[in-house]
Formats: C-alpha cells, structure tokens, sequence
C-alpha cells in the first residue's frame, strides 16, 4: 500500500469524477443511498441504543456505498448486495468494520455529549432531528457555541475515517492502522482535500440558488420545499460516490481482483 501525494487541482477532478460515475448508473446508485439512508434513519429510531447503532453501521455502509461507485465506474451494475461489501469478505474484515464502527459510535457520541455540556443540549436535538431550530435557538451564543465545538471535534473524526473503511476492506489493514493511515493521507493532501470540500459546498449552494429560483419564477414557494429536498439527495449521493474516487487516487487502487 502506497500513499500517493495529489496536486490540489485534483479535488476538482473528483468531484466531476462523482458526478460522471453517477449519471452512468443513476437509478441504482441513488436507489443505494436511499437505502442507506432507510438503513441509517430505521437504526437510530430504535429506543435507547438506535443512534449508537447507526453510527456503528455507518463506516461499513459507507464502504459499501464506495464499492457500489467502483462497480459503476468500471461499467457494471451495483446490486442492492453492495451495501454489505463489509459483512460479505469474510469474518475478520467483518469484525474489522465493527470494530471500526464501535470506534466511530464512540468518538461521534463523545463529540455530541461535549457539546451538549455547552448549551444544555439544544443544539444536539437539533443535529439529531428531535427538535425544529428557531430564529431565536440558531442566535443564541451558547447554541452556536456548541455547533462549533461539534464542528471541531467532529472534523478530525471524519479524517480519521475517511479512508479507514476502504483501507480495512482492499488493503487489509487492520482498523487503528486504518485510522492512522486516513489521517495522514487527509493531511499529506490537505489542499485536494480543502478544495473537494468547497467545491461540494459550491455546488450545494448552486442547487438552492437554481431550486429557489425556479420556483420564484412559477410564482409558486410550495415548488422549492417540493423540489429541495430530492434534489439535495441527489447531490448527496453524487458525494458520496466521489469518495471512492478519493480514495482510488490517494492510495494504490484496488486490484481488479479485489471484491
């Protein structure tokens, strides 16, 4: 395994590499994230011990999301099966995704629980969907305090992550290496990285501009509440598909092989 270092002109490039990857096999890679999503959202409702179980499941479903890119991107169609890639290669790599999952629960709960000592947990019921924001909530100093806490003890969670899965999964690295290994490749190419970010959130920010826009021009606000969320899922699984590309460029790509 071999780290590549990226000019920062490649965060473009996988970007456009996500969305060309997706509009080969757009019907099954949204159809996989909605299922993902279903997966996630099913999880965490259970009383209790739902939000552990969800994000203890994330990594893995994740890493499937990226095999189900890889399949499109080499011409095949990602069956609904590629969601479980991590549980599918055996026992010890499904152990391996547990136990990076148990490590992501762990870190993503600690993360919530700090903030939560911040504003008396406002923002966290927010986060989680338990409660609607206000204008008043989302101006509170002690609301803001506590989303950027999130934000800052959340973000080095991410890196440490962002590659962990598919380290554990093509390259059998066992999950701390995994996670030490993501971190530093994160930061080796921090500029594709900070690039990648902005321009997601460039385009992000053009989907509402042209959704809010359309419905100005029919005249119509029902349109963009309509026409918003899908859209946002959309470019969410264009997102996610441009991880494995991520990946593929910043590490030796998987052989061909590989599952």
């Amino acid at each position: 395994m071999k780290l590549n270092l990226v000019p920062a002109r490649t965060g473009i490039l996988w970007v456009k590499l996500g969305m060309r990857t997706f509009f080969k096999q757009p019907l099954a890679l949204a159809g996989l994230f909605f299922m993902f999503m279903a997966v996630m959202t099913v999880a965490s409702q259970l009383p209790y011990i739902g939000l552990a179980i969800a994000m203890t499941l994330l990594p893995a479903a994740t890493l499937g999301l990226m095999a189900a890119t890889r399949e499109a991107s080499n011409g095949r169609f990602p069956m609904p099966t590629m969601l479980l890639s991590g549980f599918r290669a055996g026992h010890l790599k499904a152990r391996a995704m547990l136990i990076l999952g148990g490590l992501y629960a762990t870190g993503f709960l600690a993360a919530m629980a700090v903030s939560w000592l911040v504003d008396g947990g406002d923002f966290a019921r927010v986060y989680l969907g338990g409660a609607t924001p206000t204008r008043e909530m989302m101006l509170d100093p002690a609301f803001q305090g506590a989303m950027w806490v999130f934000i800052g003890l959340h973000m080095p969670l991410s890196l440490l992550f962002w590659h962990a899965p598919a380290l554990v999964y093509w390259h059998d690295v066992p999950p701390l290496k995994g996670l030490f290994f993501s971190l530093v490749a994160c930061l080796r190419n921090f500029w594709a990285y900070a690039i990648f970010g902005v321009m997601w959130l460039a385009v992000l920010v053009l989907v509402v501009i042209a959704v809010t826009t359309i419905a100005a021009l029919l005249g119509n606000g029902s349109v963009a509440a309509e026409l918003l969320f899908p859209a946002l899922l959309l470019v969410a699984t264009m997102f996610f598909s441009s991880l494995y590309f991520t990946f593929r460029d910043t590490f030796e790509p998987p052989p061909e092989t590989a599952p």
